[in-house]
């Protein structure tokens, strides 16, 4: 068992009013091996089974791709902390349309961290790689109600730009970068980013396995490491090019961005029809910034990247002669 899973398990059960655990099962790691996920099932207890998120902050040497400096471990730590103020502070505000787990409880010591989550798989049981046109379009009208909901708020304790390959944290990845117009104009696209008027909390990492599916496409999310304020079609491209091959991209990219559009339009009560026409004009012009931004990072963390595919390369044209007629 989980050494940090272990030193919290009596917590654990008297928060959670069990008698006793029946069973352990591991979900996952977490990135880099900082910890790992558990389903816990209980007996006589308020639910029957949670998610358990178990971090140590202990520093990591290796990394997956060989990204392990000082920055990159305190990143990291951020992330987790950022995440347990999200569940605490934001998740509960959110419409019953918009499914995110609910935060059960939570702890912090000097050398771990934990959360205790609401387990989603009951109703949401499928996790996916890819997945259809009809299911994305599920999880584009979720992005669009999430990001309707926390349109120009605050995001206090969160990240100040939201998303994970944002260049302020990325120095490294982008000193890697070959020399090249995208590198040369990585400043431009995170200034158009960040300086847009119209401005929400983003998820911060919506790819399509941070998704759970149910019935009649539903769909919930998870993983709030990375959330923060930016504009919502950064998490609209880095969804699509999560799961679709480049010849997908191309064909569905115009219906999902209007399904995205009209859905967002249809959730925001903040903005008058006016504002509405402003904020969708801007979006949709900043969308292929947005995917450039991310092929930014990519093309310094693994330039050998399947997601750096033509209709991504074709996303790099469009921003960098957008930044050009400015």
């Amino acid at each position: 068992m989980n050494k940090t899973l272990e030193l919290f398990l009596p917590k654990i059960l008297k928060q959670l009013g069990a008698e006793k655990i029946l069973r352990i099962d591991k979900i996952q790691n977490l990135w880099s091996d900082y910890g790992a996920i558990y389903r816990l099932y209980l007996e006589k207890s308020k639910v029957p089974s949670v998610v358990v998120k178990c971090i140590s902050y202990e520093k990591k040497d290796k990394h997956p791709r060989g990204w392990a400096s000082n920055r990159s471990h305190q990143r990291k730590l951020d992330s987790y902390k950022i995440e347990n103020n999200w569940y605490e502070n934001y998740a509960a505000s959110l419409p019953k349309t918009v499914k995110v787990p609910q935060l059960l409880y939570s702890e912090e010591r000097e050398t771990a961290q934990l959360l205790v989550l609401e387990d989603l798989s009951t109703a949401y049981p499928t996790l996916k790689q890819s997945c259809s046109y009809q299911e994305a379009e599920a999880v584009v009208k979720w992005l669009a109600q999430f990001h309707a909901h926390f349109l120009n708020a605050p995001a206090k304790g969160l990240w100040a730009t939201g998303s994970y390959w944002h260049l302020e944290t990325r120095a490294e990845e982008w000193q890697a970068m070959e020399s090249g117009p995208l590198k040369e104009k990585a400043k431009d696209l995170d200034l158009l980013l960040s300086k847009a008027k119209f401005q929400t909390i983003i998820h911060g990492d919506a790819k399509v396995a941070n998704f759970c599916f149910g019935d009649n496409s539903q769909v919930a999310a998870v993983d709030f490491q990375y959330v923060g304020k930016g504009v919502g079609v950064k998490d609209l491209a880095y969804f699509i090019g999560s799961c679709f091959t480049s010849e997908k991209c191309t064909l569905y990219e115009d219906k999902l961005l209007d399904c995205y559009f009209e859905e967002l339009n249809n959730s925001n009560k903040k903005l008058n029809e006016k504002e509405k026409i402003t904020l969708e004009k801007e979006w949709r012009e900043l969308f292929p910034i947005a995917w450039a931004d991310f092929n930014r990072f990519l093309m310094g963390w693994l330039p050998s990247h399947h997601k750096l595919h033509k209709h991504a390369m074709v996303k790099n044209k469009e921003a960098l002669r957008y930044i050009e007629r400015l």
